[in-house]
């Protein structure tokens, strides 16, 4: 029987393709929930009379829900004992539920709380889908989870898309457009997906002992590390970078639709990520991480210089910050998936996620504080540790011997 480019038989090889574009495609609709209320964040202040403590919340209760989410599924290991396509089926149709709720304007506090559970339900979207993939592809990895985070960071920038082409329309739209979206996905996942010929195996029964051995186990640990200081900086960038850009604006530099430009910066991501698993496949997985977190970190630093323009200058630096901050987002799954036990990957990811998103927390929180201390200008130093904190990380881990099992012995 003849095998597929990566040891599929049959058919198969072909198959993976197809069921990644669906996966991607479905991700795109329901990940749209995420920034949904981010995008209309200045008419929901004016609206509800938000304070600057509960606009950061609309956005971090996402975050918030994504953390409790994503470490109650690791501690009772929900992707690695149900189907992934079923509970990401179900998760997206929560996901969804929650993001209309927004539009009975339920007040701030109820308005948090659904925020919380779109974020709770997307974690049973989102770690799922890279160990749903992760059965399709052993060769070629690294390219299949950069384009499901690339569909992510699509999913992620839509809401500033629908904004940026009728800046005129009402919230309401915005709103509930994301909510429709996902509602859309929850039947591809659940009906369209299966796991692929390269199963990891389930976990028999709930063993926290054995779920948290991610934590005794080095070569995770060290790529979690990385992820962690990639995630000090990522959302942080996409959850404020239009507030930035606004007041740079105001400061003098006009930089036209300011919308637009955010969905620019934030979908840059996804060519980013294609192109971040092109050279993980290539090059190794530790070197092409270090490089993303160098340039995105260097952005950081040197975007608070181009705050007084020209244009072009602004404009090109946030481009290229908006490619490769998240270009080596997907390495480090790829990663887990192939450092940890076969029957635990769904939990080591989902544990992998839920801590670095509850640092997400703390940055979402701390750079509109830091703002109204020292202005917009600088605000983006504060994430400047967390690229280079990772960059360490994951050249410790090349030094290993068990990364020889990451991208078929490239490092």
């Amino acid at each position: 029987m003849s095998t597929g480019s990566d040891g599929t038989e049959g058919g198969m090889s072909g198959n993976r393709w197809s069921f990644l574009a669906v996966t991607c495609a479905a991700l795109v609709l329901s990940l749209s929930t995420w920034f949904s209320a981010t995008a209309v964040m200045p008419e929901l202040i004016l609206r509800w009379g938000l304070g600057a403590s509960e606009a950061a919340w609309l956005t971090n209760g996402v975050q918030a829900g994504f953390v409790a989410g994503a470490l109650i599924s690791s501690a009772l290991a929900l992707p690695d004992r149900l189907h992934p396509n079923r509970l990401m089926g179900a998760a997206a149709t929560v996901a969804g539920l929650a993001t209309l709720l927004l539009l009975l304007e339920p007040g701030p506090a109820a308005a948090i709380a659904a925020r919380m559970l779109t974020g709770a339900a997307l974690a049973c979207v989102y770690p799922p889908a890279i160990r749903l993939m992760a059965t399709w592809f052993r060769q070629g990895r690294g390219l299949a989870l950069g384009c499901l985070i690339g569909a992510l960071t699509l999913g992620s920038a839509l809401p500033h898309l629908v904004r940026g082409l009728g800046e005129a329309l009402d919230w309401r739209l915005v709103i509930g457009a994301a909510g429709l979206f996902s509602l859309l996905a929850a039947p591809i996942f659940g009906l369209a997906l299966r796991e692929g010929p390269h199963p990891f195996g389930r976990a028999a029964a709930i063993d926290l002992r054995q779920t948290f051995g991610v934590l005794r186990n080095r070569p995770v640990m060290a790529a979690n590390l990385g992820y962690f200081g990639h995630m000090w900086e990522l959302y942080a960038v996409w959850g404020w970078f239009l507030a930035w850009a606004r007041a740079a604006s105001e400061a003098g530099l006009g930089l036209g639709n300011l919308s637009l430009l955010t969905f620019a910066v934030v979908a840059a991501g996804a060519p980013g990520c294609v192109l971040g698993g092109i050279l993980s496949d290539r090059i190794g997985r530790c070197r092409t991480t270090a490089l993303a977190m160098a340039i995105s970190g260097s952005c950081a630093l040197a975007v608070g210089l181009a705050w007084s323009g020209p244009v072009w200058l602004l404009v090109g630096l946030a481009l290229l910050w908006g490619l490769a901050i998240v270009a080596d987002s997907a390495q480090f799954s790829a990663a887990v998936t192939e450092l940890s036990p076969p029957h635990l990957v769904g939990s080591a990811l989902a544990f992998q996620m839920g801590v670095g998103f509850a640092l997400t927390i703390v940055t979402i929180w701390a750079v509109p504080l830091l703002a109204e201390a020292i202005g917009w200008r600088w605000v983006f130093l504060l994430l400047v540790p967390g690229p280079f904190l990772g960059t360490w990380a994951m050249l410790a881990l090349r030094r290993m011997p068990e990364a020889e099992r990451m991208a078929h012995g490239r490092r």
